[in-house]
């Protein structure tokens, strides 16, 4: 076990997207991951990591954890994905309630289609444990894709009646200023004040609107373009996928061809800058369809897209640092729930008010 003084425990770290916007604002945090790659990442990056399971720790481990952060795996719940989550929708519900009762479910979560369903659980189970402990966190963010905002609004409720404030909804990255369309749903907890989500600093994207229009105390949305240097200037990228048949993400969400016809649009419409970097053999422009298919995105690029820093240090095959940045928080939206989230002991910290 690490020997560094934890702030946060950051279950499911992945490559560190909350971690790095946690330290961005001076705060130490401890992953818990458990593929291989990701700990690769991390430990490149610098950021204290344990590599295991979840399931097979407890608050007892990271005794001097004040905050907890939670994002489970999003594969079963996703549009895009089989659809296990979305189906045992009821049944993780019930096993919520069971939870708080404080009767272990264990069993019952081994008979589900897909074992990662059950993760979505795991955050619920840590909190009470600390709770039950005498060591309760202080606050408590998790995030996961929009279909799981069910599930947060059952634990907002039972974590009410342990005497938490509770905030959740969905919150769009281009209103944080991460240049795609991302939609997640968030959880807030908080023990010593009002839980509360970010409010938006930059404006909502919109069809319809100029990238100049709308709320004048709000900045403009960014582009993929601006971002990248490259793409479709009139509107933010859409949501980085995990990966593609073809090989290798669009700049797109999981739905498929929907999207893919959403860029073509773009660049067939003349909103769009060309990539003129040279191109490798693993970026080579691939057959689709029967038309010419040169909208990809590189692993720097991809990481952009997710506001990773650009010396980020992905590791593992081309293919798992992809599946990482498409899995991941982004960090700048991170940073915007931790700011607000934590922001009573982001001031008593540094003696300044958090914004």
């Amino acid at each position: 076990m690490t020997d560094a003084a934890v702030d946060l425990i950051d279950l499911f770290g992945g490559p560190g997207g909350w971690d790095v916007a946690a330290q961005r604002l001076g705060l130490a945090v401890t992953g818990i991951e458990l593929d291989h790659s990701a700990c690769q990442t991390r430990r490149a990056a610098g950021l204290d990591t344990v590599e295991g399971d979840v399931r097979a720790y407890s608050p007892d481990d990271f005794p001097t954890a004040t905050d907890l952060i939670g994002s489970p795996p999003c594969q079963p719940y996703a549009i895009g994905g089989k659809g296990a989550g979305r189906r045992a929708l009821d049944t993780v519900l019930h096993f919520a309630s069971l939870l708080a009762a404080r009767k272990d479910i264990r069993s019952g979560l081994a008979t589900l289609d897909d074992e990662r369903t059950g993760l979505v659980l795991e955050p619920l189970r840590w909190t009470l444990a600390a709770l039950d402990a005498g060591r309760p966190y202080r606050t408590v963010m998790l995030e996961q894709v929009p279909t799981v905002l069910p599930v947060w609004d059952a634990m907002a409720q039972i974590l009410r009646c342990e005497g938490y404030t509770v905030a959740t909804g969905r919150l769009h990255a281009e209103a944080y200023g991460v240049p795609q369309t991302r939609a997640r749903a968030v959880l807030v907890a908080r023990r010593q004040d009002v839980a509360a989500l970010p409010a938006p600093t930059h404006r909502r994207y919109s069809r319809t609107t100029d990238q100049d229009g709308g709320d004048p105390a709000l900045l403009p949305w960014v582009s993929m373009a601006q971002a990248l240097g490259w793409g479709m200037t009139h509107r933010p990228a859409l949501t980085v996928a995990v990966g593609t048949a073809a090989g290798g993400p669009d700049p797109s969400c999981v739905g498929g061809s929907g999207s893919r016809a959403t860029l073509y649009g773009e660049r067939d419409a003349g909103r769009w800058i060309a990539d003129t970097r040279l191109v490798d053999a693993d970026a080579l422009p691939a057959y689709r369809g029967g038309r010419k298919d040169t909208i990809r995105v590189s692993v720097a690029d991809a990481a952009k897209l997710q506001t990773f820093p650009s010396d980020h240090p992905f590791q593992g095959t081309r293919t798992k640092q992809y599946e990482q940045i498409g899995n991941a928080m982004p960090p700048d939206l991170a940073e915007a729930v931790i700011r607000r989230a934590m922001a009573q002991q982001l001031t008593a910290r540094t003696g300044t008010r958090a914004a």
